[in-house]
């Protein structure tokens, strides 16, 4: 895994950029623990597979 934007992410799981921003801030306090600020663009690598795991995203998605 690498670093992806968001709006990557969002497009690689079939959402808007919104609603993936409204996923993001349900998982908050997970993303907190990780170090990841809700205006944060660009996730971390432990972010993006946490994420993809949770949304069923495949690396090939991208």
């Amino acid at each position: 895994m690498k670093s992806r934007m968001k709006f990557e992410l969002a497009h690689a799981a079939g959402m808007s950029e919104r609603t993936f921003s409204r996923w993001i801030s349900d998982h908050a306090a997970y993303m907190e623990r990780i170090g990841v600020k809700p205006t944060q663009r660009l996730l971390p690598p432990k972010a993006v597979k946490y994420i993809c795991y949770e949304l069923g995203i495949d690396e090939s998605d991208f």
